[in-house]
């Protein structure tokens, strides 16, 4: 069998980047058992209200759901289980030392094959309120807004005003 090569999405938390603002991004292994990273090849995971927390020094991912594999036997994982994350105790001091800060939370963005090992993006973030979230989506339609205009004048058609 081939090793994979390059990176494939398995799946990303939309709602992540929505609910808060993302300060710093970090790339971590997981500890997974073989049904795990069967169900992972499937697609079949969901990092809505995953989070990572501290335990003994260690980083652990909680309410992360990987469905039980279909073709497992009694050795199948359970579904919500906590999982360790890996990363260098050097980047786990300095995560745990911001998160001890105040107000921030390590939320995961997206789960990922790399070469074959399977990755997940985690995003040291602080919390938006509800004003910053109205406020971003309006930015983010008047951006869509000036791009559609700036192409409709490169194309040298005219706009809705008719000029």
């Amino acid at each position: 069998m081939t090793r994979e090569t390059g990176r494939r999405l398995i799946a990303s938390n939309k709602k992540a980047r929505h609910d808060y603002t993302i300060l710093k991004t970090y790339e971590a292994g997981l500890v997974l058992a073989g049904t795990e990273v069967k169900s992972l090849r499937e697609g079949r995971v969901s990092l809505v209200d995953a989070f990572a927390q501290e335990h003994d020094r260690e980083l652990m991912l909680h309410g992360l759901h990987i469905a039980e594999y279909g073709f497992g036997t009694w050795t199948n994982h359970a579904p919500r289980r906590t999982r360790k994350l890996l990363l260098r105790r050097v980047e786990i001091d300095r995560i745990l030392d911001r998160l001890r800060e105040g107000g921030l939370t390590l939320v995961p963005l997206s789960m990922y094959f790399a070469n074959g090992w399977a990755k997940v993006e985690l995003g040291l973030a602080r919390g938006k309120r509800s004003y910053d979230k109205r406020q971003t989506l309006a930015e983010r339609d008047a951006n869509r807004e000036i791009a559609r205009e700036l192409g409709r004048r490169l194309k040298g058609r005219p706009d809705r005003a008719g000029r």
